[in-house]
């Protein structure tokens, strides 16, 4: 021996992408939680991304392409979460729900396809229609509605019952209307979902515990 070693045997092996596949899938299943009596969290393991640090707890339900990154927390006990395709919900987001409101309605939180919502948000028993946009830190309150392609502005308060029409950006706390979105920004929307379920493909799928 002359003190050097091969690189064969320095070599960290890499496990092929399939264990690869599978390795994740045991650590997500250890992050989803049923309630008995409530429910269970529903949803293609092969066909959604749950980060490994993300807890899904209770009566959820998250569509094909979707993914739910680190640190998130969605929680569906005294109610449901629904969450459609190609929606992203960045890191560190809560979910809740709210069973109901003074007036009796049922107040689960339904998110559509193609929904962006941006690191460390809160949602609370709310509806964010398809190809709507919460910016990073932003709060929606129980019984709000986010109409289909609107957008709320980072660190913004959308206090409870209100509803942000198609097409316009609120922003605030509280938050207000600021203006209509430009279609350079209508455009960029299902951009985001798009670009959003293709890197959630790379960590699927290239993901490695280390130690």
């Amino acid at each position: 021996q002359d003190g050097r070693t091969s690189g064969k045997s320095e070599r960290r092996e890499t496990p092929e992408r399939g264990t690869v596949f599978a390795m994740l899938c045991a650590r997500r299943r250890l992050s989803t939680w049923a309630l008995e009596g409530i429910g269970k969290p529903n949803f293609d393991a092969s066909k959604v991304f749950l980060a490994p640090s993300a807890s899904v707890v209770g009566d959820v339900t998250i569509g094909n392409g979707s993914s739910v990154w680190y640190n998130c927390v969605l929680r569906g006990d005294v109610n449901e979460i629904r969450i459609g395709e190609e929606t992203n919900i960045q890191d560190g987001t809560v979910i809740h729900v709210a069973k109901h409101n003074a007036q009796g309605t049922s107040l689960p939180t339904v998110i559509g396809n193609q929904v962006t919502v941006g690191h460390m948000a809160l949602l609370h028993a709310c509806t964010l229609e398809d190809l709507s946009f919460v910016g990073m830190g932003a709060v929606v309150m129980d019984g709000c509605v986010m109409s289909r392609g609107s957008m709320l502005a980072a660190g913004s308060l959308l206090t409870p019952g209100k509803t942000i029409p198609s097409g316009e950006i609120w922003g605030g706390r509280p938050a207000r209307y600021m203006r209509d979105l430009t279609e350079k920004e209508k455009d960029f929307l299902p951009v985001s979902a798009k670009k959003y379920a293709e890197l959630a493909s790379v960590h699927m799928n290239n993901l490695v515990k280390t130690a």
